[in-house]
């Protein structure tokens, strides 16, 4: 049976294809601009970085109307970058797939999957419930709390997965309709919004967090460990939790104030788990083991005098690949590629080649002085708020996190070394507003799973999200600088 509707899609995909080829070729044949002009020195936009905007202008423009799948798109940024002479093709491809950040991308990939698979998430979420009772304020909050925890160190997608099937479980047991209970939009905008405040924890949150590390270290020679990453993140993240549980319960008042179930229940789905499993016992050991590395790295490092001293991109590998291992195999490599995200993987390769180019041809530079050029004038109290909504706004435009820290990022260090500014600083927030993604549905695809579920509107989510985000900017400035003073 054929899909009436598939030419029409041909059709507009095909006429993005075309604009975004024009627009590209427009931009490229335009001629230079003047150079723009600040504190008495002058900064030209070149031949090579208004090509490289051009190519971004097509990504971005294929990226936004899905006229390709991402991967694709993404893989012929990668072409197009020695195509027009930019770099030679070799070079383009050692700055996508020869960064080592992609392996740890991979390693988290497969620690995530590996957890899901096994059954540990729903496990965990049912415990929550349990301990959460039957009032549906606390349970609103035990849904944002566990998303968040799981979401530190497995990819959001795969924790609105996890929560999506047990929030819309809740909701059928209490008899609430979709589209017809406050309540019922509160807890499915949850299963959003904890794995998105989560995401900003660790590095391993989220592909947008690989992507600001490799910048920084790449543009600004400034590496961030693990640790010091969680200093900012964690902070950031506890504070955004009870922030969403009051607007959303302030902006949908529960109709109930009890769940009509006890905890019998909650202890008969898990007695029907049974105790923990073989494969959960060997997935949470190689979990508990993998964080345990990433933490105490810097720590073994300055004790042995640099003798042990693994990267976190190979302990993040080495803790993927384990659950592969003979005797203890989490999963098979088929089910490991049925469920992984391998268009992620291309977004992050396609993000570094065309990032690190609009930086080394000067673009980065120039864009950055156009638009922030006077982030010099704000408080630096007030840098991470503004740049927390800049970057949100920029989200608004673009369905995924990964291409939205692939432009800002190169933008704001750029800006960071002209003017003189702490890179991690300015990084930061931008780095976490790449995955706070609150407002609209198209934003994230984490936000798409308990959309589907069909309790709340777009609108629904729009209303609650713009406070959301003017609240995560205050999250965010006040973790920064509280650390900051704290720290020096």
């Amino acid at each position: 049976m054929t899909n009436p509707t598939a030419p029409t899609s041909d059709y507009r995909a095909l006429l993005i294809l075309a604009g975004a080829t024009v627009l590209m070729a427009v931009v490229h044949l335009l001629p230079v601009p003047a150079p723009l002009e600040r504190a008495g020195e002058l900064i030209p936009l070149t031949a090579e970085g208004k090509t490289c905007l051009a190519i971004l202008l097509f990504a971005v423009t294929l990226w936004v109307g899905e006229a390709m799948p991402f991967a694709v798109t993404s893989l012929l940024v990668v072409i197009l970058i020695a195509a027009f002479g930019i770099t030679d093709f070799a070079s383009a491809v050692n700055a996508g797939f020869g960064n080592p950040l992609i392996v740890f991308f991979i390693g988290v990939l497969f620690l995530s999957t590996g957890f899901t698979f096994s059954g540990l998430g729903t496990r965990m979420v049912l415990h929550v419930l349990l301990r959460a009772g039957t009032r549906a304020d606390r349970v609103l909050l035990g849904f944002l709390i566990v998303g968040a925890l799981l979401s530190m160190w497995i990819t959001d997608m795969a924790v609105a997965a996890v929560m999506l099937p047990l929030g819309v479980g809740v909701l059928k047991d209490a008899g609430l309709k979709p589209l017809q209970s406050n309540y019922g939009r509160a807890l499915m905008i949850s299963c959003a919004y904890g794995p998105l405040i989560g995401g900003i924890g660790t590095p391993a949150g989220t592909a947008a967090n690989v992507l600001a590390l490799s910048y920084l270290e790449e543009i600004s020679g400034v590496t961030v460990s693990f640790g010091q990453w969680m200093v900012l993140g964690v902070p950031a993240a506890i504070l955004m939790i009870p922030v969403g549980w009051w607007l959303l319960l302030r902006i949908f008042p529960p109709e109930i104030e009890t769940l009509p179930y006890g905890e019998g229940e909650i202890e008969a789905k898990l007695e029907a788990l049974g105790p923990l499993k073989p494969v959960e016992r060997k997935t949470l050991v190689i979990f508990a083991l993998t964080i345990t590395a990433w933490l105490v790295t810097p720590w073994l490092a300055d004790l042995t005098g640099g003798l042990v001293d693994p990267p976190v991109q190979a302990v993040a590998l080495a803790g993927g690949l384990t659950l592969f291992l003979p005797m203890i195999r989490v999963m098979s490599w088929k089910e490991a590629q049925a469920n992984m995200d391998w268009g992620g993987v291309m977004l992050i390769v396609a993000g570094l080649s065309l990032g690190l180019m609009v930086f080394e041809t000067g673009a980065a530079r120039w864009l950055a002085q156009l638009l922030l050029g006077n982030l010099i004038l704000i408080p630096p109290v007030l840098r991470p708020f503004v740049i927390v909504l800049a970057v949100a706004a920029l989200h608004l435009l673009f369905s995924s996190n990964t291409v939205t820290g692939s432009l800002i990022m190169p933008i704001l260090l750029a800006l960071a070394l002209d003017l003189g500014l702490d890179a991690w600083t300015i990084a930061a927030p931008a780095a976490f507003t790449s995955t706070l993604a609150f407002i609209l549905v198209t934003e994230s695809p984490t936000n798409v799973l308990p959309y589907s579920a069909g309790y709340f509107s777009i609108r629904d989510m729009a209303k609650v999200g713009i406070w959301m985000t003017l609240g995560a900017a205050v999250c965010v400035t006040l973790a920064i600088t509280v650390v900051g003073l704290l720290g020096g």
